[in-house]
């Protein structure tokens, strides 16, 4: 009888690798870039929690409309796209972007973020936003993240301030959701409000 042949040293196919290190981490969870390969999973959590999201957001629930929505925050870089994962099993919580990152002497970008309902009030998106906000001072050297939010969404108010942002005001007709323009307040942190010491309002 032949030997048997060696394994094969080839490298699994993208969708079958694992995924890439984590950014940063929690007790509990860890922060990884969006890939293109996160797609069925993703859009899996995303049709789960479309009674949760609703109105609020709309993240993709079908593989067309999360390849768009990935390549825009892969391939755009004023958006930076974040899974936040469990680190027991690497499972997808929820995810986190910054949006609309300007440089040069502004440094800012926009937040959006949404718990997928299997992780929904766990307190893992405040240790994940805490991860991205960090990440996003140190290692992407922005001074200021904002976030919008509708009155009327307490969770993602409630999240905002847990983080430490401020409220810095309110704008009517802000955004376009859900078939109307909105209203938003507007939340806020700089990187001097995460330093020692720092009081927030």
């Amino acid at each position: 009888m032949p030997d048997a042949a060696p394994a094969s040293p080839l490298d699994p196919s993208p969708s079958h690798r694992p995924p890439p290190p984590y950014l940063a981490e929690s007790a509990r969870v860890g922060i990884r870039r969006i890939r293109r390969e996160d797609g069925e999973e993703f859009v899996a959590r995303a049709r789960e929690s479309q009674d949760l999201h609703h109105p609020w957001l709309s993240p993709p629930v079908s593989a067309a409309s999360f390849a768009s929505y990935a390549a825009r925050l892969i391939d755009d870089p004023t958006r930076h796209g974040f899974l936040v994962c469990t680190r027991d099993d690497g499972a997808i919580a929820g995810f986190i972007n910054i949006n609309n990152v300007v440089e040069g002497s502004f440094r800012s970008g926009a937040l959006g973020y949404g718990a997928f309902a299997h992780a929904a009030g766990r307190g893992l998106m405040a240790e994940g936003l805490a991860l991205v906000v960090r990440y996003a001072f140190r290692r992407l050297g922005l001074h200021r993240l904002e976030i919008n939010a509708q009155p009327d969404n307490t969770a993602s108010l409630a999240l905002a301030r847990s983080a430490g942002f401020r409220r810095e005001g309110y704008s009517p007709d802000f955004l376009f959701i859900d078939g109307a323009w909105r209203d938003h307040e507007r939340w806020a942190i700089t990187v001097e409000m995460t330093s020692p010491g720092a009081t927030r309002a």
